[in-house]
């Protein structure tokens, strides 16, 4: 493990990609002043960072917080794919429970989410 944020090895990751440190900044959420201190080496980088470095630099979480020199455990993977799915799965438990509080209620102004896709309710 670094026991720095390595700098170069980061510009060299972001070349390979046709990447800029203010893409970078931007699709982490960190302003450029962040950016600019985590490449100082004056601020470190949090798990949700270290995870959308690793998506966009294409490499493991383990890998960027091994060059970032971070104590912060890397995330166990999954990457963007599995955050969708994860974010998919509760908006679907959402809508379940919006569905049925509707139903409880008598509620009949309250559209499914779902009744454009197959998933309102039945006439009557």
């Amino acid at each position: 493990m670094a026991l720095f944020f390595d700098a170069e090895w980061f510009d060299a990751r972001l070349a390979e990609r046709g990447l800029t440190r203010e893409a970078l900044a931007a699709v982490s959420g960190m302003t450029p002043s962040d950016l600019t201190l985590a490449f100082k080496d004056q601020r470190e980088l949090s798990a949700a960072e270290v995870a959308v470095f690793a998506e966009m630099l294409g490499v493991s979480a383990a890998e960027i917080a091994a060059h970032a020199g971070v104590s912060t455990p890397a995330p166990d993977g999954g990457g963007l794919e599995a955050r969708v799915t994860q974010l998919e799965a509760r908006v679907a438990r959402l809508e379940a429970l919006a569905d049925d509080h509707a139903r409880a209620s008598g509620d009949s102004t309250f559209p499914s989410p779902l009744a454009g896709e197959g998933g309102g309710e039945a006439d009557g």
